[in-house]
């Protein structure tokens, strides 16, 4: 069966994909469609469903596989699939590993690297902190993605979005000394655990209840603090700075952070998660792309396009 990363403008088949999400709408003349997300191992491509049926819309579930007739079409510069007729497919727990995008980098490979680089960690609170919200999260923390579609949005994503940003921290304490690396690693170890609570889950692209009534950096804070207080750390200068960390790392206010960075260490750990989340987004557009083409419409960078070069 074609992958979704194979598929070109034009083919017309049926082909076995997992709703990643869906949504209605309905058009100016008030007919109802469909906005779905599909998605295999290799990938996830939009979809839409036009003038869709009840019983239709009953198998257009998030989560479930279903075997769709398809034409894919170009539209603003972007491949997207016309759906024609869907069917709910049976598959086994076993199988749905097909329909589910991961990481390159192997999972016992990001574990191993990041307890080490939690292990390096010299102040006492702070790996102790760190340690302790590895043990939280569990496997979730290695398995789930680090965002519903933008950035290292497939299994594994947040640990591999994780390690980048922990390679790249080291890198950056090499050429500024000034930085406190102890501080500037723990915070990007744990600074985006409040995910593995605020999506869905593996297979669907949707928010839980609490992620999207709360968000990841309060969930994420609100665990520091009881493992702070579990373990007799609440009042040092160390937790104190860590939950600065959690709360600053998206930069503004606007951004969803409630607090902007006043830690020369919290605004480097927001530089380096823009920049990890940034050329993971164009990797992905790259991917597949013939040189001298130009990338789709990039939402997450500023709806610009990005050309690759021949060269």
């Amino acid at each position: 069966m074609t992958k979704i990363k194979d598929l070109k403008e034009k083919d017309r088949l049926v082909g076995r994909y997992l709703i990643k999400s869906c949504t209605k709408g309905t058009t100016s003349k008030g007919a109802p469609y469909l906005n779905l997300v599909f998605q295999d191992s290799s990938g996830s491509m939009d979809a839409k469903f036009w003038d869709v049926k009840p019983e239709d819309e009953a198998k257009a579930e998030a989560g479930k596989v279903v075997d769709a007739a398809v034409d894919v079409i170009l539209y603003n510069r972007a491949l997207q699939m016309r759906v024609n007729r869907i069917d709910r497919a049976d598959v086994t727990d076993e199988e749905m590993a097909e329909y589910i995008p991961a990481s390159s980098i192997g999972a016992q490979k990001m574990r191993e690297e990041i307890y080490r680089l939690a292990d390096s960690i010299q102040n006492v609170t702070m790996r102790r902190l760190v340690l302790a919200m590895l043990a939280r999260t569990q496997e979730r923390f290695f398995a789930y993605p680090a965002a519903s579609r933008i950035h290292h949005g497939y299994m594994g994503g947040l640990a591999e979005h994780t390690l980048g940003m922990a390679q790249t921290a080291e890198v950056i304490c090499r050429q500024y000394p000034q930085l406190n690396r102890d501080l500037l690693m723990a915070g990007t170890l744990i600074h985006d655990m409040g995910k593995t609570a605020e999506l869905g889950g593996l297979v669907s692209a949707e928010y839980s209840l609490e992620g999207r009534l709360t968000g990841h950096i309060s969930i994420c804070h609100g665990w520091l603090v009881e493992e702070a207080d579990r373990l007799g750390l609440a009042d040092r200068e160390e937790t104190l700075c860590l939950r600065h960390m959690v709360l600053s790392h998206h930069g503004k206010m606007e951004f969803g952070s409630p607090v902007v960075p006043v830690l020369m260490e919290a605004e480097v750990l927001n530089l380096i998660d823009n920049l990890d989340a940034r050329l993971n987004t164009l990797k992905q557009a790259f991917d597949g792309l013939e040189a001298g083409q130009w990338t789709a419409k990039l939402f997450a960078l500023e709806n610009r396009q990005f050309y690759k070069p021949k060269m």
